[in-house]
């Protein structure tokens, strides 16, 4: 099974915590771990990784903090995985990586996996925070058919 890291969650959750402040007010760490239930060091590594990745600035000083870059809905979900995980590829030979597998020069499938790839990516970019931060109460239901009266 292919899955993310739970840093990577860690880090919508937390990216879209600082989102609900809309006046770019800064926030810190220990603030975002209260407010998201996450442990701060954790908090602290996260938010270091999204300044590293340029989706978070940072303030120093008394008042220091951090503020998203830019808006949530300027912000695809693929950038947040490349700032935590780094470059998305389901296998090290993709997007033209030689030189990194024993079997390379023999390989039946050798390139083919750049299309799965791209597809991956293409969906994650069109995924953003701001989607992601919409409340589990706010998403359309199941719709409702009327029954016809009998």
């Amino acid at each position: 099974m292919f899955r993310l890291s739970k840093l990577s969650d860690y880090a919508v959750v937390v990216l879209s915590e600082l989102g609900r402040v809309h006046d770019g007010a800064v926030r810190t760490a220990s603030g975002l771990a209260a407010a998201t239930g996450i442990a701060e060091p954790t908090v602290a590594k996260v938010l270091k990784l999204l300044a590293a990745g340029g989706l978070v600035t940072s303030q120093r000083g008394a008042h220091g903090g951090y503020r998203l870059a830019r808006p949530l809905s300027a912000i695809p979900i693929s950038d947040v995985i490349g700032a935590i995980e780094g470059p998305i590829a389901l296998t090290a030979c993709v997007d033209g990586h030689v030189g990194r597998c024993e079997v390379e020069c023999s390989c039946l499938v050798r390139g083919r996996w750049d299309p799965v790839n791209s597809a991956i990516r293409r969906a994650l970019s069109e995924i953003t925070l701001a989607d992601m931060a919409c409340p589990a109460w706010a998403l359309p239901g199941p719709v409702r058919v009327a029954e016809p009266a009998a």
